[in-house]
C-alpha cells in the first residue's frame, strides 16, 4: 500500500500523514480547512526540524518526507488513488458516518477505509459502507511520530486479510500492532478513561487536590504524567465523549463521566487545546500551574 490518505488535519491526522511520509508513502492529507492544512503542515515540518536536531534523520530525510505529502480541500481529489485511508477526524459519531459514506463513495473499490476512533465501534462505521470486509480501526497513540503501538480493531465483518494487512504495515511503520476486538473503548481507552474519570472524582469529592492526585500516581504507580496532567493532554472533551461512549455502550453506572468533568467540559476548559483544564498553559512555560477554581465549576 504505497499510496495513503489521512482525512483531518489535527493532532492525530498531521502525525499519522508525518509517520507514513517518513516512511516513504505517498501521503495526501485532506482537510475542509485550508488553514488546518497549513498549521499541520508547519506542525510537521517543526517535528522533522526536531528529529534532525536529535540526530533521528538528516536534512535529506526532512526534504524526502515532506515531498512525499500533499494537501487538499477536496476529498474527491483526495481520495482517488488511496490504498488506505485512515480517518481522523473528530470524536464524533454523526461526523465519522458521513465521512465514511463519502469515502466509500469516493475511494477505489479495493482501498481498506480506517478510522482512528478511540471508542466508537467499527462494526457500526462499517455498517454505512458497501465494503464492512475492508473497514477496520487503526487507533495511534499520541504523539504518534513517538509512541509505538497500533490497536488495531476488527469490526464484526473485518477480514482476515485486510486485518493482516493492517498489521503487517503497522509493524513496517515501526509501530507495534495490537489486535483487539470491537467492543466501547477497545482495550486502552476502555482501561485508561475509568482511571482519569475516579481521579477527576477524587478531585470532585475533596479526596485531594491536583497536584496532590497527580503527584501520587507519578511517584506511587510510577506514571510518567498524572491521570489528570494526562487528560489535559488528551483534552476533556474528548476524554467525556470516550466516557459517554462507554457508559452508552455497556450500560454500566462505573462509565458514568463525572460532573466534574462535564462541567469543565460545558465551561470550555478543554485543557491545552483551550490553555486552561486542571492546568493552567502559558506560552513560553513549561511550569505547571494549578488553574483552580474547581469548586464554582461543581
Amino acid at each position: 500500500m504505497k499510496n495513503i490518505t489521512v482525512i483531518g488535519a489535527g493532532t492525530m491526522g498531521n502525525g499519522i500523514a508525518h509517520v507514513f511520509a517518513m516512511n516513504g508513502h505517498t501521503v495526501s492529507l485532506v482537510d475542509v480547512s485550508q488553514e488546518a492544512l497549513d498549521r499541520a503542515m508547519a506542525t510537521i515540518s517543526k517535528n522533522l526540524d526536531r528529529m534532525v536536531s536529535k540526530g533521528i534523520m538528516d536534512e535529506a530525510g526532512k526534504s524526502a518526507t515532506l515531498s512525499n505529502l500533499t494537501t487538499h480541500t477536496d476529498l474527491n481529489t483526495g481520495v482517488q488513488t488511496a490504498e488506505l485511508v485512515v480517518e481522523a477526524a473528530t470524536e464524533n459519531i454523526d461526523l465519522k458516518l458521513k465521512i465514511f459514506r463519502q469515502m466509500d463513495e469516493l475511494a477505489p473499490s479495493k482501498a481498506i477505509l480506517a478510522t482512528n476512533t478511540s471508542s466508537i465501534s467499527i462494526t457500526k462505521i462499517a455498517a454505512v459502507t458497501n465494503r464492512p470486509t475492508q473497514v477496520i480501526g487503526m487507533h495511534f497513540m499520541n504523539p504518534v511520530p513517538v509512541m509505538k503501538l497500533v490497536e488495531v480493531i476488527r469490526g464484526y465483518a473485518t477480514s482476515n486479510e485486510v486485518t493482516q494487512r493492517v498489521m503487517d504495515m503497522s509493524r513496517a511503520l515501526g509501530k507495534v500492532p495490537v489486535e483487539v476486538n470491537d467492543y466501547p473503548g477497545f482495550v486502552a481507552n476502555r482501561i485508561l478513561m475509568p482511571m482519569i474519570n475516579e481521579a477527576i472524582y477524587s478531585l470532585f469529592e475533596g479526596v485531594a487536590g491536583v497536584e496532590e492526585i497527580d503527584t501520587v500516581m507519578k511517584l506511587g504507580m510510577a506514571h510518567p504524567m498524572g491521570p489528570l496532567q494526562l487528560a489535559d493532554f488528551i483534552g476533556l472533551d474528548v476524554c467525556l465523549a470516550i466516557l459517554r461512549v462507554l457508559h452508552d455502550g455497556f450500560g454500566n453506572p462505573k462509565y458514568a463521566p463525572c460532573p466534574l468533568l462535564v462541567n469543565m467540559v460545558t465551561a470550555g476548559r478543554l485543557g491545552v487545546k483551550s490553555g486552561e483544564g486542571f492546568y493552567l498553559y502559558k506560552s513560553g512555560t513549561k511550569e505547571l500551574e494549578v488553574a483552580g477554581n474547581f469548586k464554582q465549576l461543581n
